[in-house]
């Protein structure tokens, strides 16, 4: 399985690009721009990896983002991720950034957005990776904060394809950003949202209803709800869920207890992804291959969840009959 795991080729959509500052890019970019960071050594950064819930997460993922800086940086962050996605046999990702981590700091939009661009236009042409960009709106910022951000997207808008929310869930339900989702969809671009993590079914209607998402970011607690369930499968609304991701940060107890093989076996269309690899312990391989080790994942459930991860993705209707056609061959 692990080898068939590797072969595989296969799409990732629920990728935070700050999430992937692993701790030894950390210390080396701190050193570069002269930031100082509350850690004297990577063992250090690596050992403060270790969270209890969603927000120790978010404080000291927020606190990693200080070493960003220039565009050198968010280019060095970027294609990191890139080359990890080469040797995974990831063939196409969807990547979000937040820029109100960095615009807050002072960091101009283009500089980050510059950054991350130019080393997704190499891995096309280098490494033969799709990518699209996500821009993700901080839940625990205010709406008019979102509305901000959209604008200053706006000279870039051939580079983002949808925009996300993300951030603190619980106090913060989607429909505070009902009208700037709105804004973004009369302005084309595609809508993802974290619903369903910390948040109950609630979060995960209300993406539905008032955001008009077209797939949910997480969306674990589904199953609190059955009707919500029967409509996920129904109208085939794509889940992008990060088990590891979900196992570190509490909101599944263990591996062995995760709901993602039941939801693929009732038909929702789930998919596999790795959230903020740097922080979580592993990145998309190693989450498929804890989803073999702990719930026993078989072939046909793999190869489903891969071919889900084209289906859900923002791919053109040929190019995902294309890698379907692969992965039933690999």
């Amino acid at each position: 399985m692990k080898t068939l795991i590797q072969t595989l080729p296969k799409a990732e959509l629920h990728l935070h690009i700050e999430g992937t500052l692993d701790p030894e890019l950390m210390v080396q970019l701190a050193e570069r721009n002269g930031v100082v960071i509350p850690y004297r050594s990577v063992e250090e950064v690596r050992e403060a990896y270790r969270f209890a819930s969603l927000q120790s997460f978010l404080d000291i993922y927020y606190s990693g983002a200080n070493v960003l800086m220039k565009e050198e940086d968010f280019f060095d962050l970027t294609w990191a991720y890139l080359l990890k996605c080469h040797e995974q046999n990831i063939v196409h990702t969807e990547i979000m950034f937040d820029p109100q981590s960095h615009t807050q700091r002072g960091i101009p939009f283009p500089t980050v957005i510059a950054g991350i661009t130019r080393a997704l236009e190499r891995a096309e042409t280098e490494l033969g990776i799709s990518t699209f960009l996500i821009l993700s709106f901080l839940r625990h910022l205010s709406q008019e904060e979102a509305f901000q951000t959209l604008e200053e997207a706006r000279p870039f808008r051939e580079k983002i394809l949808a925009v996300g929310l993300d951030s603190t869930e619980v106090g913060n339900p989607p429909e505070k950003f009902e009208a700037v989702f709105s804004a973004a969809r009369e302005q084309g671009y595609r809508r993802v949202t974290h619903a369903g993590e910390e948040g109950d079914t609630r979060y995960i209607w209300g993406a539905l209803r008032a955001l008009h998402v077209d797939r949910i970011d997480h969306g674990i607690r589904c199953e609190e709800d059955e009707e919500l369930v029967a409509y996920l499968q129904k109208e085939q609304i794509p889940l992008t869920v990060c088990p590891l991701s979900n196992v570190k940060l509490r909101a599944v107890s263990e591996m062995e207890h995760h709901n993602i093989l039941r939801l693929l076996d009732r038909g929702l269309l789930v998919t596999v992804n790795s959230d903020d690899p740097a922080y979580f312990g592993g990145y998309l391989n190693e989450n498929f291959e804890a989803l073999e080790a702990e719930l026993e994942m078989n072939e046909a459930q793999l190869r489903q969840l891969v071919k889900n991860s084209f289906a859900a993705s923002f791919l053109d209707e040929e190019t995902k009959r294309k890698w379907h056609d692969k992965v039933n061959l690999a």
